[in-house]
This record gives C-alpha cells, sequence and structure tokens, in this order.
C-alpha cells in the first residue's frame, strides 16, 4: 500500500490519476497547473497514461516568477506543453521504462531515458518514486521540471 492511501479510495477502486496526485500532498503546484492548463479531464480520461510528476519542490527551483508567469490565462499553450511534455500514453512501469532509452510523449517530443546506479534518470530528472498507480494509469515522481525544447 502506498504512503497517503494513494492506490484506494472508499469504494476499493484506484483513483484516476488526477485524484491520486491531488491526494498525495506534494503535488499542489502540478494539480493547479493542470487546472489551468485545461487538462483535467484529460487526464481524468481512459488512458492509460504514463505521468512524469514533478514534486512542488521541484516548481520550486524554477526561477522565480515561472510558475506565476505559466498560470497566466494567456500563456495556457506553453503550460499545455509543458505538462504534455511529462505525460507519454499508455502505462509505462519503470521496469519495462528501464531498458528503454525514450519515449515520445503526448507533446510529441521524445523524452531522454537513462539508467545511472540505480536510478532513471528523464532527461536531467530523477526518478524519487516509481509506479504508484492510478485507476487509467500510473505516474512516477521526478525531481525537477521537463522542458520541452
Amino acid at each position: 500500500m502506498l504512503v497517503g492511501g494513494a492506490q484506494a479510495d472508499h469504494h476499493g477502486m484506484k483513483k484516476d490519476i488526477v485524484d491520486t496526485a491531488a491526494g498525495a500532498g506534494q503535488f499542489e503546484t502540478l494539480v493547479a497547473a493542470v487546472e489551468a492548463a485545461g487538462l483535467v479531464e484529460t487526464l481524468k480520461g481512459e488512458g492509460p497514461f504514463t505521468v512524469f510528476a514533478p514534486t512542488d519542490a521541484a516548481f520550486g527551483a524554477l526561477p522565480d516568477g515561472t510558475v506565476a508567469s505559466l498560470l497566466e490565462p494567456e500563456n495556457q499553450e506553453q503550460l499545455q506543453a509543458i505538462l504534455t511534455y511529462h505525460v507519454v500514453p499508455g502505462k509505462v512501469m519503470a521496469e519495462d521504462a528501464m531498458p528503454a532509452d525514450s519515449a515520445t510523449t503526448v507533446q510529441g517530443q521524445d523524452i531522454t531515458i537513462t539508467t545511472m546506479d540505480g536510478s532513471v534518470m528523464i532527461d536531467d530528472a530523477t526518478v524519487v518514486q516509481a509506479d504508484i498507480e492510478a485507476s487509467n494509469g500510473v505516474i512516477h515522481v521526478i525531481d525537477s521540471v521537463l522542458m520541452p525544447e
């Protein structure tokens, strides 16, 4: 069982990716960004999706004002591009991702996957917690925000 009961709700069913992230307590900025980008319904959809989820600390490490700027309505397209760069179609568990060297994101660009000393890196971000299962996919927690080129 995952910390915080992220894997099950009162019906014994897993929550979707958005509800799982919202309930985890370390993705408040990500959830706010998903809402501002208009992607809630997409990520509550059937999927499956693999989400590389930056923590609040990862968003906090961005230059001052970056998050506030991205959450402005006029920057919605840029925010959508950044967020969809964190999503890969399908349910890719860590064990399956480790042998891969890249994956194509929903945004359209490829992310680079490397494994070093037992750690999995997605571009320059380290996966700090893997395989948080949701009803419509899986979340891998990462320690920095991925930026498409």
